[in-house]
């Protein structure tokens, strides 16, 4: 055989290989489809329809699907609950693991939002609908818009709709936004803080500083402030180890030049707030005040021991750098020298029943 017919036969031998794999997937494709088309589940009975015509439908064995408007099973009765939402998915539940778990299915039964949820629930505002999603393991909730785009990056214990506000919730606080038909936007924020046993809020209204501040740079706003207060009176700089702090920054413990000061007692704390602040330097500054009332001793010029009690305030400055993200460049008190105006029912300790009370005050 010459080299030109061996070419020939070869390349006749590559089409009659590719005749039978092409022939075999055809046979087994129409196989397919055949049995496919003959098990059609039967519908027991239909149940909701969208705007296209489809319904969801259920099976002999309580199992539901979803039939197009020509009868055809486009989602096999798999599940145990179907929902339209008037978008391209549906929600769904689906026993896993012995639990009932929702996520949400397309009109082929892919999953588009995973099945972690022990409940989907509607938000019905008065502007449009939000979708809340309930977690199985930490029953934290997720919330999605109307095509179940996640609306926030933070997940949330808590979650209430009244008119057309949300109301949402973290472990160190709660947050309002309004709900327009276009967006969603921030309205108040009231963060919850405590150190050394006394508690704080700070509350957040101003629509700049909202639209620039997420809530989990003022959560940390609140937790440095915290921190930086402990370490003014302790002067542990391990304290202040997990509050993403600038290593420039520079943090002064409470009267630190005056060496009379023999003792010092935070009484309570108020009046937190956050403003934001002017700079030269390009980037967005933040400060946070709160105002620490203080029990302190000292010696006087007879070396006595007296006691003197005021108002101080703690002062955090923050910076904003988009590559770091929030960070704590500095740490005082102001003002930062003891008061010293005396009068006689100043000069002695301070007791339990005081702090007790002014802890009532503070709040």
């Amino acid at each position: 055989m010459t080299k030109h017919m061996r070419l020939v036969v070869s390349v006749l031998f590559i089409v009659i290989i590719a005749l039978a794999v092409a022939i075999t997937r055809f046979y087994s494709n129409t196989s397919q489809s055949t049995e496919l088309s003959g098990t059609q589940p039967a519908i027991e009975k239909k149940l909701d329809s969208d705007s296209s015509g489809n319904h969801i439908f259920m099976d002999s064995a309580g199992l539901y699907g979803i039939v197009d408007s020509n009868d055809r099973v486009i989602v096999y009765p798999e599940w145990q609950q179907i929902e339209f939402t008037g978008s391209d998915l549906c929600i769904a539940s689906k026993q896993i693991r012995e639990k009932k778990l929702f996520g949400c299915i397309d009109y082929e039964s892919n999953i588009a939002v995973p099945f972690i949820y022990s409940e989907i629930t509607p938000l019905k505002l008065s502007e449009r609908v939000l979708y809340a999603a309930r977690s199985a393991d930490d029953r934290s909730y997720v919330i999605y818009d109307q095509n179940f785009c996640p609306c926030f990056s933070e997940a949330w214990t808590s979650c209430k709709e009244d008119g057309n506000e949300l109301i949402l919730g973290t472990k160190q606080g709660i947050y309002r936004y309004t709900v327009t038909a276009n967006d969603i936007v921030f309205r108040n924020a009231a963060v919850k803080g405590s150190t050394m046993n006394k508690s704080y809020d700070i509350e957040v209204t101003n629509k700049n500083l909202l639209s620039d501040l997420s809530v989990s740079s003022l959560e940390k706003m609140s937790k440095a402030a915290g921190r930086y207060i402990e370490y003014a009176f302790e002067g542990d700089s391990h304290l202040l180890s997990d509050i993403d702090a600038e290593q420039s920054a520079v943090f002064l413990t409470l009267f630190p030049e005056d060496h009379a000061v023999t003792s010092k007692k935070l009484m309570g704390l108020s009046d937190a707030i956050v403003y934001s602040a002017i700079s030269d330097d390009g980037y967005k500054h933040y400060k946070v005040y709160i105002t620490a009332n203080i029990y302190a001793g000292y010696k006087d010029s007879d070396a006595k021991t007296k006691y003197t009690r005021g108002d101080y305030k703690a002062l955090l400055e923050f910076k904003y750098i988009p590559e770091k993200g929030l960070r704590v460049i500095s740490g005082d008190f102001v003002p930062n020298k003891l008061s010293y105006p005396i009068t006689s029912a100043e000069n002695k300790q301070p007791s339990d029943a005081d702090d007790n009370t002014d802890q009532q005050q503070a709040h």
